[in-house]
């Protein structure tokens, strides 16, 4: 017995065991097949799942299903990223609640507490991800910091060194003044804040009531200035040239420099110039050889550098300092000033600009190649609108700051001389031990040796992936690097094109010579109906695995990608998983419809014949359309053309065409048929939708114990004829404006009706039987005049009549008449003007001109016809 509700849950677990116990999902090397690979954008080691990665992980998951029914050996690789950062500060905010202060534990002490930290969380993500129906190969589960992973960022740095390409320097950088560590420009959020902006005067060198007025938002900051700069064609500054200026309250002498950065309409149009905080002032002072004053501690403190105010927090000396100014008479106004301010990703801290001593990879070589991949299309990006924004990355690439303050990570391999900066670079210690002999000509133990403190950025393992996942820095002519890569897809978010994926690109053709995937995909963002970005912090993200648990995964899925078109930001809703509920249950209640026919050996009525021909057509021509889609990346509209094709043609035309009267039975013919074509529908939806098209697939028919339709062979396009088809979508017009008649005039079906055509070639006359079975219409007779007393329609331009059964209202009549020949007026007058357009009509292909004349043509018809039965009624 069918249930009457499907039940989700039930659903999802039975079928995600038993597709992990036949291994469906697992993927070896197979040269007789072509491989399809996906490896996923690995989630952080800390993170559960949220609205962003189901949007991802569900696209993936459908490009990977697909890529089974069609054959291919498909291997989606599954990870996750050790997060140094994110995950640092976790373990620290876990230890502080314990009474435990990092500063107080040695390094492996510490280390100790993070692997248990991974240990017990790490794995959170994935399992979610296994609700959503993740078909990914669990076997091959990689993590940044295992040891095949750890063992390639190693030898990785090891070489880029060796080439000369990693150096170490001092430059600025963006410092987390709460981890204590630089960060990645990706792990600065910017909000847009209101703030101050404070008009201060510096006194002219030499005089005692001249000065120069500049304006900043920090003005803790002039404790560290070098220049006072103003643009060299501002009048209002010529004067000035060469002149000096003194720092308020420390009464340091600096040079006022001219240069044309300096924007003239900002604040007064002079600039004070500190080359220690401020990532422009830096390049300017180091264009102008001017001293860099750092006067900020590691924790966002001041240091003796700034003379005043010394271990006080850089907020504090904010508030401070403005009334010291005050006194001073340098405090000349302050205004209201809306600007963003950079905040750090992980601690939420306002990131402070600074000069550090770091590890950096020179970029400007690495990036050629992989510019050069994308802009000739050898790696396609969906959306190609993204290209611009890569290219100009590109061309201004920065060396990449790939150190990080962190002890959570890849500690770089780089061992220091006793008392010495003198360093060797090795992969161990023994290692390393051999190299200052070879280098430095010293015999020292291991224990002499001190190795970097610091750790490489969690990019650095991750610009890797598609590589390391297979072994491939360690073993680069094993099998399965040679056989899975270069991947296929890469689905991502655009927020990390270039910190992420330009990167791999890079990687990929510096360790392989080729690219590490060949398409790009590049989703939008989850925001909600507000168009906010959807955050925990906000408050309106939901929680997907309680949408999954009130909504089923299939349901989830299909309401992430309703509206989730590639590039384009997804306007979440709940109505849109409930959408996607709905479907499912409709999908379910056509099973349930067809699994309780009662089939017999009967002659095939030729409303069943023609309605399963015109169906499979359809779906031939379902397929084409969706392989474009696919080809194209238009995974939201691929979607919809499975779901229209369901809910619209095969639940609402087709079983309710060839439905047997009540309990009468079906014929076996017509039963086999669709039984055939919803098997085909449950593979074109599948890859949507993977748990109830398995539960009805496994239903329909008998199954051995190890088939599945993940495994199946999805459909291949087959012959449809466009006339036929269009023919069949006039019968459902007339159908449907019979139905309106029947509903208009409170004419019961059970009650027949007869229909009256006026002999016109356009009657789809092949299709009467099933006008006559869907009207439940006893006689259909062509005539050659209008027909008095009739109710009345125009379709294609033939004229309809249904005697009436009962008086006619003329009124009524006479007002759908006008209101259908205003809209035949309207939309002729629209073709003309397309028509009358010379650009058009020698510009566009001749097909389309063609079709635009045949749309003139019936409108031209279809306003006679009306014309005539409105004088016909007078």
């Amino acid at each position: 017995m069918i249930p009457t509700n499907y039940d989700p849950r039930t659903s999802e677990e039975k079928w995600y065991q038993y597709w992990l116990e036949h291994r469906f999902f697992h993927s070896t090397v197979d040269k007789k097949r072509t491989p399809y690979c996906i490896v996923i954008p690995p989630p952080n080691v800390t993170g559960v799942l949220h609205m962003g990665h189901m949007l991802n992980n569900t696209i993936q998951d459908v490009l990977v299903r697909r890529a089974r029914l069609l054959g291919k050996n498909a291997c989606w690789v599954p990870g996750t990223d050790h997060a140094s950062i994110a995950t640092e500060a976790k373990v620290v905010a876990k230890l502080k609640s314990e009474g435990i202060e990092k500063r107080d534990l040695s390094r492996d002490e510490f280390l100790k507490h993070a692997w248990a930290w991974t240990e017990k969380h790490g794995g959170i993500i994935l399992e979610q991800l296994k609700r959503l129906g993740a078909s990914c190969d669990w076997d091959r589960t990689c993590f940044t910091m295992d040891e095949i992973r750890s063992a390639s960022v190693i030898k990785v740095f090891i070489d880029l060194y060796n080439k000369g390409l990693i150096y170490k320097g001092v430059r600025m950088v963006n410092w987390d003044p709460s981890a204590k560590t630089a960060v990645s420009d990706e792990e600065v959020v910017y909000k847009e804040e209101h703030s101050k902006l404070y008009h201060l005067r510096y006194r002219i060198d030499g005089t005692e009531d001249e000065y120069i007025t500049i304006a900043t938002t920090r003005p803790e900051t002039i404790l560290g200035d070098s220049a006072v700069c103003v643009n060299p064609n501002d009048e209002r500054f010529r004067h000035l040239a060469g002149k000096k200026c003194i720092v308020p309250l420390v009464n340091r002498v600096i040079p006022i420099i001219q240069d044309e950065y300096v924007d003239m309409e900002f604040g007064t149009g002079a600039l004070k110039i500190t080359p220690a905080h401020d990532i422009n002032d830096y390049e300017i002072g180091y264009k102008h050889h001017l001293e860099t004053i750092d006067i900020f501690n590691d924790d966002g403190t001041l240091n003796e550098n700034a003379q005043l105010f010394v271990g006080k927090d850089r907020f504090v000396v904010r508030q401070e300092i403005i009334p010291e100014l005050e006194k001073a008479g340098n405090l000349v106004k302050i205004e209201d000033y809306n600007n963003k301010v950079g905040y750090s990703e992980r601690t939420n801290v306002v990131i402070e600009p600074k000069l550090s001593m770091q590890w950096f990879l020179k970029m400007k070589e690495l990036a050629k190649p992989a510019l050069d991949a994308v802009m000739n299309d050898d790696i396609l990006l969906t959306p190609a609108k993204y290209k611009n924004t890569y290219r100009y990355w590109m061309e201004n690439v920065k060396d990449w700051c790939i150190s990080r303050q962190l002890w959570w990570g890849h500690q770089i391999p780089v061992y220091y001389l006793p008392d010495s900066n003198d360093y060797v670079v090795a992969e161990n210690i023994t290692e390393a031990v051999r190299l200052v002999k070879e280098k430095f000509g010293q015999d020292i133990t291991a224990e002499q040796l001190r190795q970097d403190e610091d750790c490489l950025d969690t990019w650095f393992s991750s610009w890797l992936w598609p590589i390391s996942v297979f072994n491939g820095i360690l073993e680069p002519d094993n099998e399965d690097i040679n056989y899975y890569y270069p991947t296929n897809d890469l689905v991502s978010g655009p927020d990390i094109l270039f910190f992420w994926m330009a990167r791999m690109i890079m990687a990929g053709y510096e360790y392989r010579h080729e690219k590490p995937f060949s398409n790009l995909y590049l989703t939008g963002i989850v925001r909600d109906k507000l168009h906010r970005k959807m955050s925990k912090s906000l408050g309106n993200s939901p929680d997907p695995i309680d949408l999954i648990n009130q909504y089923g995964a299939d349901g989830v899925r299909v309401g992430m990608l309703l509206c989730a078109p590639a590039g384009g930001d997804l306007l979440f809703d709940e109505s849109l998983p409930e959408q996607g509920r709905n479907f499912t249950t409709k999908i379910w209640n056509a099973f349930r419809l067809v699994s309780n026919w009662k089939v017999a050996d009967l002659e095939q009525p030729l409303h069943s014949k023609l309605a399963l021909e015109w169906f499979e057509q359809y779906l031939n021509k379902c397929k084409e359309t969706l392989n474009t889609q696919f080809e194209q990346y238009r995974i939201s509209e691929a979607l919809m053309t499975v779901y229209t094709g369901f809910r619209d043609e095969f639940s609402s035309w087709l079983l309710e065409i060839i439905k047997p009267g009540f309990e009468q039975p079906i014929d076996q013919t017509t039963y086999n048929k669709t039984i055939y074509l919803f098997e085909e529908m449950l593979q074109l939806l599948h890859p949507f939708m993977p748990f109830i098209t398995e539960e009805i697939w496994q239903n329909l028919r008998e199954r051995k114990d190890g088939e599945s339709i993940m495994v199946s062979v999805m459909p291949s396009p087959g012959k449809y004829d466009d006339n036929f088809l269009n023919t069949f979508e006039n019968m459902k017009e007339v159908i449907a404006r019979i139905r309106t008649i029947r509903k208009q005039n409170n004419i019961a079906f059970k009650d027949v009706i007869s229909l009256r055509v006026k002999s016109n070639d356009r009657y789809p006359l092949q299709f009467e039987s099933i006008i006559c079975k869907m009207g439940n219409i006893q006689n259909v007779e062509m005539v050659s005049d209008t027909v008095k007393g009739a109710w009345s329609f125009i379709c294609d331009t033939v004229e309809y009549f249904i005697p009436a059964v009962g008086e006619v209202n003329t009124e009524e009549v006479r007002a759908k008449l006008q209101a259908d020949l205003a809209y035949a007026q309207g939309f002729l007058v629209s073709v003309m003007k397309k028509l009358s357009n010379e650009k058009f009509v020698s510009g566009a292909p001749a097909q389309v001109v063609e079709n635009e004349r045949k749309k003139q043509a019936d409108a031209e018809a279809k306003i006679k016809a009306i014309e005539q039965q409105l004088a016909e009624l007078k």
